[in-house]
């Protein structure tokens, strides 16, 4: 019972680079919210194969097919929207598809550009690479930018910086568009307003602005290889494991940390599979490792609270529900700091209209070894996944019309990242006023 995109049979393509793939039209999809019945759980249908995600409540993304078997479960569905939307006709390999979303080169594209521009705010790092590069099947590097008004000492590779620091994480489930486009925005105006927007120009003259904008390049070649109807891929392409369809192959790189991991999360062909083990994957390693150098371990065992003293703010962008999760994600159990951490969550949710929830917020299923629940468990730093977007509409979903990036989610997140930034220095101390 093989999720939804089995049609792309196309997809026997890691022995190629695959910006060049041309891939078969994806099948009809749809959003469905749910209700199970007694005895049938999310946990459930997610190890039976089903493409469940984090909406208003627990959501599926299905063929007609599909639905109907769910059906016959006695699950009721209510249809909350189409998963593609009407967009000009773009060709493949270019640096946007889908209406204007960039594609791995043009983020790469992108990060050069903005770093040769502006020597004096940027710095620009290789973290590691992606799967496909460390089979020699091209692929690309992991990289991360750090953004500030540079001094002697700013933007190290190390703990020990005057200037706290805010990362911004995005697309490290590869069909979240919305993620990686937030974060070429957020670049964008951090280097377009020094010294013209004041509040700008403080922050980049007290903060060190990290932004890793594609955590998963692999996986977003794969999604942009329709440019018309992008493919649903969220792991990335490291088909090692076998036995799957091309199209199932992947880890899910938010469940392959080294914090909680779970061998349970579900099998290789999976969306949740969370690999072979902990930290097994190269894109992982990379982020674990570019966090690992950046901040320093203010917290001691998982029971204990971080430092008072501790700086820093992590943000991981995902799709969708409209939210803010807060430390834990791999458990209903409260976080030893939980109060301190959905305070800073509940002002930046003043901002976004989101709620703050923790655990499995409601939904039914957990994230053990999640990038976020990494960061604030070993290190201490207060780290967030927001969920973007509604479930259904042309602004919903996994793939929103690219004009929903002017209309909606940069107005909403702005304003949160802004805050975010500001908090950096004292996050469970006195916080920032609530603007907006």
């Amino acid at each position: 019972m093989r999720r939804l995109v089995v049609a792309l049979c196309s997809f026997a393509l890691v022995l190629v680079s695959l910006t060049s793939v041309s891939a078969a039209a994806p099948p009809d999809l749809s959003y469905y919210s749910m209700r199970l019945p007694t005895g049938l759980t999310v946990a459930d249908l997610i190890k039976d194969g089903y493409d469940v995600t984090h909406g208003t409540r627990p959501t599926v993304v299905a063929t007609p097919a599909e639905a109907e078997q769910l059906r016959a479960r006695g699950v009721v569905l209510g249809k909350t929207g189409d998963v593609y939307h009407p967009v000009s006709r773009s060709e493949p390999g270019g640096a946007t598809y889908y209406g204007g979303y960039h594609t791995a080169a043009g983020h790469e594209q992108h990060n050069a550009a903005v770093a040769a521009a502006h020597p004096d705010l940027v710095k620009l790092y290789d973290t590691g690479d992606s799967w496909l590069k460390t089979q020699g099947q091209g692929g690309h590097d992991i990289q991360a930018l750090c953004i500030t008004k540079l001094a002697a000492g700013d933007c190290a590779l190390n703990s020990t910086g005057k200037k706290p620091k805010f990362v911004l994480h995005t697309q490290i489930h590869a069909r979240e568009l919305v993620t990686g486009e937030t974060a070429y925005q957020w670049i964008d105006l951090l280097v377009s307003s020094y010294g013209t927007d004041p509040e700008v120009t403080e922050l980049m003259d007290t903060r060190e602005l990290w932004v890793v904008p594609m955590a998963n390049p692999d996986g977003v070649d794969v999604v942009a290889s329709n440019p018309d109807r992008p493919v649903l891929q969220r792991k990335n392409v490291d088909d090692s494991a076998g036995g799957c369809p091309a199209s199932d192959g992947g880890v899910d790189l938010n469940r392959n940390s080294s914090f909680q991991w779970n061998v349970n999360e579900g099998g290789p062909c999976d969306e949740t599979y969370p690999g072979a083990k902990a930290l097994s994957e190269p894109e992982t390693m990379a982020i674990q490792g570019l966090l690992d150098k950046l901040f320093a371990d203010t917290k001691g065992d998982i029971d204990d609270p971080a430092a008072a003293s501790t700086t820093g703010v992590f943000l991981t962008l995902h799709s969708f529900g409209n939210d803010i999760l807060a430390p834990w994600g791999y458990t209903n159990d409260d976080a030893p700091d939980k109060a301190a951490l959905v305070a800073l969550g509940k002002k930046m949710g003043a901002l976004t209209g989101y709620p703050v929830s923790t655990g499995d917020g409601g939904v039914g299923y957990f994230a053990p070894g999640a990038t976020d629940d990494w960061l604030y468990g070993t290190r201490g730093v207060p780290s967030y996944t927001f969920e973007i977007g509604p479930d259904g509409g042309s602004c919903g979903g996994f793939l929103p019309a690219y004009s929903c990036m002017a209309s909606l989610f940069w107005p909403t997140l702005k304003p949160a990242l802004m805050y975010a930034a500001q908090a950096a220095a004292t996050p469970y101390g006195k916080l920032p006023i609530t603007v907006g």
